[in-house]
């Protein structure tokens, strides 16, 4: 049995006395591939933003490898936990390689250099992510989902245990779309990093991940294998309607058919 990476006991979360989060418990194993779905307002970003520590007010515990994220700095936590945000179009002033240096910024202090274990991390996260013909261009040349793919390759820079990502293929193409699962894969089955991704797209989920977990209104509705998940009987009282089902015919995984109106 692999150890648990992180683990999450009675976590509850209220903002502007607004109940958020109520008594999530979890744990998470290094190596897995993790998807969280659930309906808009279910509580997915704000359990990221907990485990982040971007939120410290919440109730219960986070344990980071074994020790609580409440007795460890931030700096310390980016060297386990990297995190890529949802596209938008704020775009920065910086060309690749610039923004994907940024994610070395764990391991130095504001007035240090760039050593050459830095320099060889942004080398290789650019390689993985095929991303060096793209190392001087400006950020603001690039399209949506070559930019995600750059803050993909900045997070994995910063050497973290476990990579986070908020909805990583909204509002992109299929061929971006395609491009990052791929990556993320690589970089999961090939190399043991830990991925826990938000996603709306209930057979993303099923197709690419290992476990499945669903929020609905801040409570843990589900937690299983994707094989497990796709039926009415768990997806239905999540979503409030009822879906129809496939099997794919590839890889004989059960997904969702699109509606016929």
């Amino acid at each position: 049995m692999k150890r648990p990476i992180l683990e999450i006991k009675d976590l509850s979360l209220h903002i502007s006395q607004k109940p958020i989060l109520q008594n999530i418990s979890l744990s998470i194993y290094e190596g897995e591939s993790i998807s969280i779905i659930g309906p808009n307002g279910a509580g997915k970003t704000s359990l990221l933003k907990c485990l982040l520590q971007i939120y410290t007010h919440y109730k219960g515990e986070i344990f980071l490898m074994g020790h609580s994220v409440k007795n460890m700095t931030h700096k310390k936590i980016a060297q386990y936990l990297s995190y890529v945000p949802q596209g938008n179009e704020h775009l920065f002033p910086y060309t690749v390689e610039q923004l994907v240096m940024m994610g070395r910024y764990p391991y130095l202090s504001p007035f240090s250099t760039l050593k050459t274990k830095d320099k060889q991390a942004v080398e290789q996260a650019l390689t993985l992510t095929q991303m060096n013909n793209f190392a001087d261009r400006p950020l603001d040349t690039l399209s949506g989902g070559e930019r995600q793919i750059v803050f993909i390759a900045a997070a994995l820079a910063q050497g973290a245990n476990v990579i986070l990502l908020d909805e990583p293929t909204s509002f992109l193409d299929p061929k971006h779309t395609n491009d990052i699962h791929n990556i993320l894969n690589t970089l999961n089955k090939k190399m043991g990093i830990t991925i826990i991704s938000i996603t709306h797209d209930i057979n993303s989920a099923a197709l690419h991940s290992d476990r499945i977990i669903i929020l609905k209104a801040g409570n843990l509705k589900f937690n299983g294998p994707p094989k497990d998940m796709m039926q009415n009987k768990t997806l239905e009282p999540a979503f409030e309607k009822p879906f129809t089902f496939v099997d794919h015919p590839i890889s004989g995984q059960r997904i969702i058919a699109p509606e016929v109106l």
